[in-house]
C-alpha cells in the first residue's frame, strides 16, 4: 500500500465511512482521482475525491464553489466529511446519469437535458458572484488562447510562427470589445461530462453539477459556449441555435450581441484546448486527447465565420494548419511516455 493510499484509509475511518468498500471511478485530466464508497452496513454510497496539495491540487477552491452553488439550490455534491490538509473530501454520490451517457442510450431527451443545462446557466448568472473569484477576462483569455500557438502548432509543425504576436493583439481587441465583462460566475468545465440528470429533483436543481473547482468570473456567454460547442460530443447545430434564443430569452439579452461575444469566446476556447489537447499529449503522456482535436477545430472554425471575427479568422487560418491524420499521427508520434 502506498503512502497515499494509506493516508485515505486513515481519513476514511475517521468517518461515518468507516469499513465501507473502495472502487475506483472514471477520472478527470487533472491529478484528481475519484472513487466510490459503498457503506459497509446501509449500501449507501458517496464519492471520495483524493486531490494531492504534493501535485498541485487544492480541495478549498471546490468548497468554496460547492457551497455556494448549494445556497442557490442548485445540485452540487454536498459535503459529507473534509480533509483539507490533506486533499481528501467525500462527497454526495449523484449518481452515473451523466448527460453524455444518457443521450446516447435516449437520444430524445437530448434538447430537454441541453434546455435544462441552458436554465441552470440562466438561473446562475442572476445571482451575485462568491467572493474571491479571479475575473476570466481579455488579458488572461488572451494568454490562454496562444496555448494553441505555443503546443498545438510547434508540436504539429516543429516551429512556432512569427504572427503569434499579431494574432495574440487581434484576439485580444475582440475580446475587450464583444466579450470583456467578468459579471457573473464561469463554471469553465461546463460539458455532457460534467453534468447529471436528477430526474428526481426539481427545475434547475435536476442537473447535477461537478468540475467546477476552476470557477472564475467571466461573460455570460461563456459556459454556453462550454456546453453547446463540447469537444467530447457533437451537439446538433439546431440545439445550440434553440439554446442560444432560450438563454438570451430568459435572461432579457440582445441576441445580435450575445452571438457575437459566443463567437468571439468560442474562438478563444477552442485555441485554448486546440492547446491543452496537444500538451496533455506532448508534455503528459496522454495521447487519447489527439483523438478529439478535429472536433475542437471544426468548432474553430465555425466560430472564426463569424462576422465579429474577420478581423483575427485570416491570421489564424494561416497559421494554425488543419489537423490532417499526418499531423495527429506526428502529434501522437511525440507523445510523452
Amino acid at each position: 500500500m502506498t503512502d497515499r493510499a494509506a493516508m485515505m484509509q486513515t481519513f476514511i475511518a475517521t468517518t461515518d465511512w468507516a469499513g465501507a468498500a473502495v472502487a475506483p471511478l472514471a477520472g478527470d485530466a487533472s491529478n484528481r482521482r475519484y472513487l466510490r464508497l459503498t457503506h459497509a452496513r446501509t449500501g449507501q454510497s458517496a464519492v471520495l475525491m483524493d486531490a494531492p496539495p504534493e501535485r498541485g491540487e487544492d480541495v478549498r477552491p471546490f468548497l468554496h464553489i460547492a457551497r455556494y452553488l448549494t445556497q442557490l439550490g442548485l445540485s452540487a455534491p454536498r459535503i459529507l466529511a473534509q480533509d483539507e490538509g490533506r486533499g481528501f473530501l467525500i462527497l454526495e454520490d449523484l449518481g452515473d446519469a451523466l448527460f453524455a451517457r444518457v443521450i446516447p442510450k435516449v437520444p430524445l431527451m437530448e434538447q430537454t437535458l441541453y434546455a435544462a443545462a441552458t436554465d441552470v446557466l440562466a438561473d446562475l448568472h442572476r445571482a451575485t458572484p462568491p467572493s474571491g473569484l479571479k475575473p476570466y477576462g481579455p488579458d488572461t483569455m488572451t494568454d490562454m488562447a496562444a496555448l494553441a500557438f505555443d503546443w498545438y502548432l510547434i508540436g504539429a509543425t516543429g516551429e512556432n510562427s512569427p504572427d503569434r504576436a499579431e494574432a495574440r493583439a487581434a484576439l485580444h481587441c475582440l475580446l475587450q470589445q464583444y466579450a470583456g465583462t467578468t459579471d457573473v460566475i464561469v463554471l469553465r468545465d461546463y460539458h455532457a461530462e460534467n453534468l447529471l440528470w436528477l430526474p428526481g429533483r426539481v427545475g434547475t436543481a435536476r442537473v447535477g453539477l461537478l468540475d467546477f473547482q476552476d470557477a472564475m468570473t467571466g461573460h455570460p456567454a461563456y459556459d454556453l459556449v462550454s456546453v453547446l460547442q463540447d469537444a467530447r460530443r457533437d451537439v446538433p447545430q439546431s440545439i445550440a441555435a434553440t439554446m442560444i434564443a432560450r438563454y438570451c430569452t430568459a435572461t432579457g439579452t440582445d441576441q445580435t450581441a450575445f452571438a457575437a461575444a459566443y463567437h468571439c469566446l468560442g474562438a478563444q476556447r477552442n485555441l485554448r484546448i486546440l492547446g491543452v489537447f496537444a500538451r496533455l499529449c506532448l508534455r503528459d503522456g496522454k495521447a487519447g486527447y489527439v483523438d478529439l482535436i478535429p472536433r475542437v477545430w471544426d468548432h474553430l472554425q465555425r466560430d472564426l465565420d463569424h462576422p465579429a471575427m474577420a478581423p483575427v479568422a485570416p491570421i489564424l487560418r494561416a497559421v494554425l494548419p488543419a489537423p490532417t491524420s499526418a499531423i495527429l499521427a506526428r502529434l501522437r508520434a511525440q507523445c510523452a511516455r
